[in-house]
């Protein structure tokens, strides 16, 4: 896993500060000292056979890489033995040399509820935050972007990255092991930023909504993917205890109140662009991700509410623009 190309090409230009602190925030996320399962991801990522590539698929709904004939059973076994060494796969479908990766999320379905209201993006620098293994960076980048960062704190998701990357051999892909708190503060070096399922993860959203707001160029745009409820301006959920059995969920806003949020925090131009139900064929359990998913998130009487009682998942795509006049880069 080397980002020394990544580092050195920042060496100059805006994102300099950040090419800076890199090194020592990736021995950081990458420390085996503190995650003691990534001495066996790393020897899963290590056993991977080597495969001649003929074409890659990016735009395509499952991500991956083919052949020119089809791979000899033992070699198709190898390569999905050392797959399943990294399992739970949670964001795909990727399709590697006729091995098919069936993820937990059917994140080709999100992309295309997204994309009605993307901005171009060729030529554009991109940050994809909670990326996950980079599903959406490939597509972000067979859409045309000139260059996707993800960032993601979880190492099992990076390590996936580079199990994919090790075939798809693309350059302007990358996933860092960190989150947004370590990105420099007031960086403004993205055209384009996306942040899709984590405002719910976040103490302050309003904290997350001004981080992510400043990562942007001027006039950049934010793609926020997001929880939320049914309700008019000022609804906001606070679960008490948890929410679809995680813990970690703090504020589902309403659409309305989400609008709101962003014009407080310097956003112009947001408007609403997906909002429904999240469906069990989305979000399963698959032989790549065999723990609990969303029907056991659900109360098994009435799949309209959560095993707590709330409203069962309901997730809206809203998009908005950073204060300014965007302008293409140089």
């Amino acid at each position: 896993m080397d980002y020394s190309p990544l580092i050195d090409r920042w060496q100059e230009g805006d994102l300099a500060p950040w090419a800076r602190a890199l090194p020592g925030r990736i021995e950081q996320g990458l420390s085996q000292k503190r995650y003691g399962d990534l001495e066996r991801w790393l020897a899963a990522l290590d056993s991977l056979p080597d495969i001649d590539v003929a074409s890659v698929q990016l735009d395509s709904p499952r991500v991956g890489a083919s052949s020119n004939q089809p791979l000899p059973a033992d070699l198709s076994t190898s390569l999905r033995e050392a797959l399943m060494g990294l399992h739970p796969w949670r964001k795909g479908p990727f399709e590697l040399f006729g091995v098919h990766i069936d993820t937990e999320w059917r994140s080709d379905w999100k992309w295309e509820r997204l994309l009605p209201g993307l901005d171009p993006l060729p030529g554009r620098r991109v940050l994809d935050v909670g990326c996950g293994s980079g599903y959406h960076c490939w597509r972000m980048l067979g859409a045309g972007a000139r260059e996707v960062i993800g960032i993601d704190p979880t190492p099992l998701f990076v390590v996936q990255f580079w199990a994919l990357q090790k075939y798809l051999q693309q350059a302007a892909a990358w996933v860092l092991p960190l989150g947004i708190e370590q990105v420099p503060p007031k960086l403004r070096a993205f055209d384009s930023v996306f942040s899709m399922g984590v405002l719910y993860h976040r103490r302050s959203p309003m904290d997350h909504l001004l981080e992510l707001r400043d990562c942007l160029r001027p006039g950049g745009q934010l793609v926020l993917e997001t929880l939320v409820i049914e309700g008019g301006p000022g609804a906001v959920l606070v679960p008490e205890g948890r929410y679809a059995r995680m813990g970690n969920v703090w504020f589902l806003p309403s659409c309305d109140t989400l609008l709101g949020w962003l014009r407080k925090t310097g956003f112009a131009d947001a408007r609403v662009v997906d909002v429904g139900n999240t469906s069990t064929a989305e979000q399963r359990t698959t032989e790549w991700m065999t723990f609990h998913s969303l029907a056991n998130f659900l109360d098994p009487d009435d799949s309209s509410k959560t095993i707590e009682g709330y409203t069962a998942p309901r997730r809206a795509v809203i998009t908005a623009r950073a204060p300014g006049n965007w302008e293409p880069a140089d």
